[in-house]
C-alpha cells in the first residue's frame, strides 16, 4: 500500500467516523436537528472535496509547469516568432541609417559592405536560431542520433 493509499483510507475512516458521529446526534438529539446535523456533515464532505480537488489541480499545474520548463530546454525553444520578427525589424531600422553612412563615405563600395555586413548579422542569427536551416544538422543534434 502507497503512503497516498494510506492517507486516503485514514481519511475515508474519519468521515466514517464523522457519519456515525451525526447519526448518534441525530438519535439522541431528535429530528428537530436532522437538518442542521446534515448540514453540517455535509459542509464537511464539501471541505474535503474542496481540498481534494485543490490537490489535483495543483499536482496537475505543477505537472504541465515541468513540461513546459522541460521542452524549453530544447534545442528549437529559442526558435520564437517574436524573437526574429524583432530581430529582423531592428535589422532593418539599423539599416537605413548604416547605409546612409556607408554610401555617403564611400559611395558604392561603402553600400556594398554595410549591407554584406547586414546580411551576415542576420544569416548568422538565423543559423544560431534554427541549425538545421540550410540543410545542416547542429554538433548536439548528430551526437543525440547515436544515443538512441
Amino acid at each position: 500500500m502507497t503512503g497516498m493509499e494510506t492517507m486516503m483510507d485514514a481519511r475515508d475512516a474519519e468521515l466514517k467516523k464523522e457519519l456515525n458521529a451525526t447519526l448518534q446526534a441525530r438519535r439522541e438529539l431528535g429530528e428537530d436537528y436532522e437538518s442542521a446535523l446534515v448540514d453540517s456533515f455535509l459542509e464537511k464532505v464539501d471541505q474535503r472535496i474542496d481540498g481534494a480537488v485543490e490537490r489535483r489541480v495543483r499536482r496537475q499545474l505543477a505537472e504541465q509547469q515541468m513540461v513546459v520548463a522541460r521542452g524549453s530546454r530544447g534545442s528549437k525553444s529559442t526558435d520564437s516568432f517574436g524573437e526574429r520578427f524583432g530581430f529582423g525589424i531592428v535589422s532593418l531600422v539599423l539599416a537605413i541609417p548604416l547605409s546612409g553612412i556607408g554610401g555617403g563615405v564611400a559611395h558604392l563600395p561603402g553600400l556594398l559592405v554595410t549591407w554584406a555586413g547586414i546580411v551576415g548579422v542576420n544569416a548568422f542569427q538565423a543559423l544560431r536560431m534554427n541549425p538545421d536551416l540550410f540543410g545542416r544538422r547542429s554538433r548536439r543534434k548528430n551526437a543525440d542520433d547515436w544515443e538512441d
